[in-house]
């Protein structure tokens, strides 16, 4: 059984991406889910114009998980520039009223402007008072790109985790698993570095450091960073086992779930225990709702 941290989804499907679709239905959603033995999955709004043609509502998102109770968890999202456009924005206005509505989250945070742009650490201030978890997209640059933009080695990251320690950061995308290991050269935190990991990154020492940092395993980022060291991965996996959350990133419906496979694989070669398998497929999920 698994919990999927990290999907989006939308009741009429949007512009397409790159000539596919570019959001699975509900329905198809739960189509795949059945395949794969999902019980239910973390909704995130897309509301930051850098990564949604269209940008959604949180209301179609509380819709949908209303409509099919037990197999959906609904986030909410609002974007850093939300209200009033200004560092003093009362965001959390926003984010109480959506937790009222049921929404367990927050994210995925998109918008591309540094980790410590004024109007970004506004929101984390409001989402670590009402007391929300929250999903990030890391950027590797400025324009051209959706997430917020970090430097190698995550400095502004670990300054956010030091500055609102009483707020849980999911972290996701390539530039924050690339760095599971020193970058052999910048361009590796545009995607999936393949060679082992020799030294550890900045990831596992940002996770033994700030307890606040979890992560968000889905995509093919979050694959690749336990598959391309195998070895490593057992490692990282049993060390970690309180703070890893299973996810897919389905958006078409055709989306593959490598991680999957490879966390079942490990399972049956007896390379993580049921225990550990467990908490990262559903049980840290559960846990971290059940205290919100």
């Amino acid at each position: 059984m698994f919990i999927d941290i990290h999907v989006h989804t939308r009741r009429i499907p949007g512009p397409k991406r790159r000539g596919k679709q570019a959001y699975a239905t509900p329905e198809q959603l739960l189509a795949r889910y059945e395949a794969i033995g999902v019980k239910s999955a973390v909704l995130l709004p897309g509301v930051n114009p850098e990564c949604a043609y269209v940008p959604q509502s949180n209301e179609e998102v509380l819709e949908i998980a209303g409509k099919y109770p037990g197999r959906f968890i609904p986030f909410c999202n609002v974007d850093p520039r939300a209200m009033t456009n200004s560092p003093d924005a009362p965001l959390g206005e926003i984010l109480s009223h959506y937790k009222a509505e049921g929404a367990k989250g927050v994210g995925e945070v998109c918008a591309n402007l540094p980790f410590e742009h004024p109007l970004v650490k506004n929101l984390f201030k409001h989402v670590e008072a009402v007391g929300l978890p929250l999903t990030f997209h890391i950027a590797p640059q400025i324009g051209g790109a959706y997430g917020l933009y970090d430097d190698p080695g995550l400095p502004q990251l670990e300054r956010a985790l030091q500055e609102f320690p009483n707020l849980r950061f999911l972290g996701h995308s390539q530039p924050f698993w690339a760095e599971m290991a020193p970058l052999a050269q910048t361009r590796d935190r545009y995607g999936y570095p393949k060679y082992p990991i020799k030294e550890e990154g900045r990831v596992p020492q940002l996770m033994r450091r700030y307890p606040n940092l979890l992560g968000d395993l889905s995509a093919g980022s979050g694959h690749n960073a336990l598959a391309r060291d195998e070895d490593y991965a057992v490692r990282f996996l049993n060390e970690f086992q309180d703070r890893l959350f299973f996810g897919t990133d389905i958006c078409a419906p055709d989306t593959p779930t490598p991680l999957v496979d490879f966390l079942q694989c490990l399972l049956a070669e007896g390379k993580i225990s049921e225990e550990v398998f467990a908490k990262v497929a559903y049980k840290n999920a559960e846990k971290l709702f059940a205290e919100i």
